[in-house]
């Protein structure tokens, strides 16, 4: 296996473009139904069905069109799920809601591709384990549809022009969408770091399949920490402010895109940062919801968890793009570099936000 950075890069951001658009789409549709359930079980269905087939196929585009196919429904079903999350407990547990929901969801990207480890050294052919993750996409699919309970409200106006709609929405959610979307734009794909992690271990020196399986567990390591920190955090955002607590994982962000521009090419250092990340994705993806979900009324929460949702993935997609493109130029102090410069900006705007709701009538 070859990691080179460029590919990766283009890769990396396709999958964000095609996941923003499906987030949007998403949102937009849930915008305009009353019952979002079946449509979000649908989702998980795609993406299991996508991701299940492609151990019957073996043609590149044949995989490639699976693998689009999976990020659409994964991306389609998000903001509905966050819909009927944010419907089901109060407004005073939104932050350990999505804590909980980013926990599980983190674990799911340990176990899964450590059971997946597991069974290719029991020698299992690889289609049969890329078969058997039905299993488990069909159970969640299942829950979603059969346990999921809709709260009921009035019907919601079907037919609003672009201009009502965007009136309607809140003026601090707007300037919150500029906050993440600047931090977005330095907010790269975290498989990145599995790349320095085989670079530092010597996969350049022959010893690939070792390398990368000590980058995977690194990376896993990443994903781990993610889900131990994300209930903390979203308790925290409860019991404090949520966009405090959201600013200081900005600023981890930031500091772990420093420590990577100057002290990336340390496997030790490396580590470190690895655990940094865990920490502030958790902090970034947990509680970004639960301030939109306080600044959104609920008619509108639907399509605006797509807008949100659609500002992250762009902003994944541009900054992979040029993380990638400056990896492949062995330019890793620059790329990181205006990674952390970008996510400052976030850093900067989101304190202002701070400051003016802090700020005395």
């Amino acid at each position: 296996m070859v990691l080179a950075q460029h590919p990766r890069g283009i890769i990396e951001g396709f999958a964000d473009f095609l996941v923003s658009l499906s987030k949007l789409g998403g949102g937009v549709v849930g915008h305009h139904v009353r019952r979002k359930r079946p449509l979000a079980a649908l989702g998980y269905l795609v993406t299991t069905l996508a991701t299940g087939a492609m151990g019957l196929v073996s043609s590149l585009a044949a995989l490639a069109s699976l693998r689009s196919v999976a990020w659409v429904g994964r991306g389609f079903r998000g903001p509905l799920r966050d819909f009927l999350l944010a419907d089901a407990v109060e407004p005073t547990h939104y932050g350990r809601a999505y804590g909980l929901e980013r926990a599980g969801d983190m674990l799911g990207a340990v176990a899964g591709p450590l059971a997946a480890t597991l069974m290719v050294w029991a020698g299992i052919e690889f289609r049969s384990i890329i078969l058997l993750t039905l299993a488990p996409g069909l159970v969640a699919a299942s829950a979603m549809f059969f346990l999921v309970k809709e709260h009921k409200a009035a019907p919601e106006k079907v037919e609003i022009a672009d201009q009502e709609i965007k009136r309607s929405f809140p003026k601090g959610f707007w300037f919150f969408l500029v906050g993440v979307g600047l931090f977005g734009l330095g907010d790269f794909s975290r498989t990145f770091l599995i790349w320095l992690a085989a670079r530092g271990l010597g996969e350049d020196a022959g010893h690939t399949a070792g390398t990368v399986s000590v980058a995977v567990l690194l990376y896993t390591l990443h994903n781990l920490v993610s889900a131990g920190a994300a209930f903390p955090i979203g308790h925290l955002g409860d019991r404090r402010s949520k966009l405090g607590v959201l600013l200081v994982g900005y600023c981890l962000g930031v500091g772990t895109n420093i420590l990577l521009a100057a002290l990336g090419g340390s496997l030790s250092w490396l580590v470190v940062a690895i655990l940094l990340s865990g920490i502030y994705i958790a902090a970034e993806e947990t509680l970004e919801k639960a301030a939109a979900a306080e600044f959104l009324p609920r008619d509108l929460r639907s399509l605006g968890f797509g807008i949100l949702a659609c500002v992250n993935a762009v902003g994944d997609m541009v900054s992979s793009l040029y993380v990638g493109f400056l990896l492949e130029a062995k330019q890793a102090g620059l790329a990181f570099g205006i990674a952390a410069s970008a996510g400052a900006l976030g850093v900067l705007w989101i304190a202002c936000i701070l400051r003016t709701r802090r700020r005395p009538p």
